[in-house]
């Protein structure tokens, strides 16, 4: 299977040896300074040792080896030779850039950073880690590769770490080790990492694999070659001079693929992968031809990316069918250059042949391929959406669409036409109101497949909705979204928290002046009293600590009274209220206050929409809240659905609604269309915790595209106009 073994104490390998594997692919190299990096990198390490009990230098040295299978150039073996020089030892950046130059040095010293940085940290500390590691990246992509190699080879000899430390760095290698070798190219790499993570993580779940995979082959035989041998007749038979590898799946890869699918081992076909090497490009369709001609081809298992290459150079023809005795195989065919790329990824930049930088048409530049990787990045100021952001862009696979005009556009799997308008371009992604797919009308929330093409629908006027933060699945759009909704809607939540600062002021006998308000927003530590504000409208500060922060030790001059019949605290004695239809807010929300003549006090949700309607008349705003432990039990909800157009999906959401002790007191369809319908749901709930379960229950049903409370600002305005 190929599986990498752990390593115990093993000899380390002499300067002389080093040098005759870098020679072996760069006979220009200078012997001198690896040699000379060698010994001083020994003498510096002379006396530590491994927790395996070899010479700790055994270490740089293996890391070295490494990276001289990926071809590299002397100054990035010279660095991995002295990765941890300055962390471990008495040595110093001045006096290796001294002795190596400067190159080395800051590659040293880059790589010395990245080993204090703390990445599975807590969240937020871990997305400033993220920002320095990119950053890192942006300077010199060499110090990642070293990083990784070191990752590797650690990893390889992790059984000598104490148990809990194995976990620790077999989770970081999983989460973001390996997604990054992944996304940098460097495939075996990405698989080897989480294969041995796996075994730390899941041994038995391991050992479970292996074991089935020695049952299979003793059934069947050796299958790889007899498919091997097949492959190659059929090629001779086209033609095509080509060589053809294969083998079985990493554990982790096949682990990954039963739990994805939900599947036994015994019901997992496609474990096989095979590599086809031709000599040029015409040669790989001509085996695709060939291929499909003797084999049944799996439908929606194909994939060009010779035509449309990954952004970090990868080029291949990937491809699925149905083999000996029905067994699925995945084949890839490509050049012996494309193959250099898909080993080595953006590494391949760097790489030597015979003595001279390799000159590959397939390698991307590494600077424009991280500063596209980067640029989303740049603008996010939100610690969580960075880190969201960055993760989703490493662990993404990619499909291909086309414009109305053939251009080509790259997408992580599962994007959305609002993924896709927003990587044409901000402005299309915020002013986009529906899009069409292959000239069919479909939902935004739509997953685009390989192959579609997708026009956007723009209005002007149209502005990012806080649903699409859950269309969107790219950082890119993401972002964006959030950026835009964060202006937007800063200064209307800024006149929102003005009016109940002042409220709640005079509800203490007191005026929100200036001079208050700048006061509780320096004591509650905002930059500008404006922001202070606006945090009071989008509930992410109360008013009771907005007075508090002023007057510390106020009693409240008018605490309002409640009787044990009520359930909104802020009302006056024997006030008549009533839940606003556009909100419907619940307990556990976040209320205000709007009175009406002869109609009492409608109490909205603090984030409705409809307030803007009375953002010129403050004196009829109520700073209200929900009284705790006696307001009424049941509360109606609007929930607006679109489910599939198939048998008995209706009935599993009326049957998911009852299962979470919720009651539908209506139900109205406001869409049929042959594939699915869009309805709205009157739902009887105790709370906002209560609503919060339903959605998440509808949420996790498959039939159900999407699931959003309703609000309708209409509703309220109607009123408004009435009164």
């Amino acid at each position: 299977m190929n599986i990498p073994a752990g390593r115990g104490v093993t000899e380390m390998i002499s300067a002389d040896d080093l040098v005759a594997l870098v020679r072996n692919y760069n006979p220009r190299t200078n012997a001198d300074l690896i040699r000379a990096a060698y010994d001083y990198g020994r003498a510096m390490h002379d006396g530590q040792m491994r927790k395996s009990g070899e010479p700790y230098f055994t270490h740089p040295v293996s890391v070295a080896a490494l990276l001289t299978e990926q071809r590299l150039d002397d100054a990035t073996i010279v660095t991995a030779l002295l990765h941890d020089a300055i962390e471990d030892t008495r040595s110093t950046y001045s006096e290796i850039e001294q002795r190596f130059g400067h190159e080395v040095a800051e590659l040293v010293d880059g790589v010395t950073k990245l080993t204090n940085l703390q990445l599975s940290s807590s969240e937020t500390k871990q997305a400033e880690n993220f920002r320095k590691l990119f950053m890192a990246m942006s300077r010199d992509l060499r110090v990642i590769l070293v990083k990784l190699a070191d990752r590797l080879h650690n990893m390889r000899t992790i059984r000598a770490m104490r148990p809990e430390k194995q976990v620790q760095k077999a989770r970081e290698t999983m989460e973001i080790y390996a997604p990054l070798a992944g996304r940098m190219g460097m495939q075996w790499m990405r698989e080897e990492l989480e294969d041995l993570a796996f075994r730390v993580l899941n041994p038995e779940g391991r050992s479970s694999i292996i074991r089935r995979f020695v049952t299979l082959q003793k059934e069947t035989g050796d299958i790889i070659h007899r498919i091997t041998g097949d492959m190659r007749l059929e090629l001779e038979k086209a033609g095509v001079q080509a060589e053809v590898f294969g083998r079985a799946k990493k554990p982790y890869s096949i682990w990954r693929k039963m739990q994805e699918k939900k599947i036994g081992f015994s019901r997992l076909s496609d474990i096989y992968g095979f590599r086809v090497i031709t000599r040029s490009e015409a040669d790989c369709y001509t085996a695709l031809g060939a291929i499909h001609q003797r084999w049944r081809a799996v439908p929606g298992r194909f994939k060009d990316y010779i035509s449309q290459p990954k952004s970090n150079g990868y080029r291949s023809i990937h491809t699925t069918v149905s083999g000996r005795d029905g067994k699925r195989v995945e084949v890839q065919i490509r050049t012996a250059q494309m193959h250099d790329v898909a080993e080595t990824g953006v590494a391949a930049h760097w790489s030597y042949r015979d003595g001279v930088r390799s000159e590959n048409p397939f390698a991307v530049d590494p600077a424009k391929w991280i500063a596209s990787l980067t640029e989303q990045f740049d603008a996010e100021e939100d610690h969580d959406a960075f880190l969201e952001a960055v993760k989703l862009e490493m662990y993404s696979d990619q499909v291909f669409c086309f414009t109305p005009k053939g251009d080509v556009v790259k997408l992580p799997k599962g994007a959305t036409p609002l993924d896709y308008a927003y990587q044409i371009h901000t402005r299309i992604g915020s002013a986009c109101v529906g899009a069409k797919v292959d000239g069919i009308r479909v939902p935004l929330w739509t997953r685009l497949k390989n192959g579609q093409s997708v026009e956007i629908i723009t209005a002007q006027g149209q502005t990012p909705q806080t649903t699409w933060l859950e269309i969107a699945t790219t950082g890119k759009a993401r972002s964006a979204i959030r950026r835009a909704l964060r202006e937007a809607n800063k200064e209307r939540f800024a006149r929102l928290g003005t009016e109940l600062a002042r409220a709640a002021f005079e509800n203490v006998g007191k005026k929100a002046t200036d001079k208050a308000l700048d006061k509780a927003a320096r004591t509650l530590r905002f930059d500008e009293t404006e922001d202070m504000l606006a945090a009071l409208g989008r509930a992410e500060v109360t008013t009771r600590e907005v007075i508090d922060s002023v007057y510390p030790n106020l009693t409240p001059a008018r605490a309002p009274e409640v009787d044990s019949g009520r359930a909104i605290v802020g009302l006056g004695q024997g006030q008549a209220f009533e839940r606003a239809r556009c909100c419907q807010p619940l307990p556990g929300e976040r209320i205000v206050g709007i009175t009406h003549r002869g109609r009492g006090v409608a109490v909205h949700a603090i984030d409705c929409a409809a307030m803007a309607e009375y953002e010129d008349e403050p004196s009829r705003w109520l700073d209200l809240h929900w009284a705790e432990g006696i307001h009424p039990p049941i509360h109606t909800v609007t929930l607006e659905l679109t489910i599939t157009n198939d048998a008995g999906v209706l009935g599993r959401v009326c049957s998911l609604i009852g299962d979470g002790h919720a009651n539908i007191s209506d139900l109205n369809f406001v869409d049929r269309k042959p594939d699915f319908y869009r309805l709205l749901i009157d739902v009887e709930l105790r709370d906002a915790e209560h609503l919060h379960m339903i959605l998440s229950t509808l949420e996790a049903e498959s039939n159900v595209a999407s699931v959003e409370r309703r609000r309708d600002p209409g509703l309220a305005q109607t009123r408004a106009a009435a009164e």
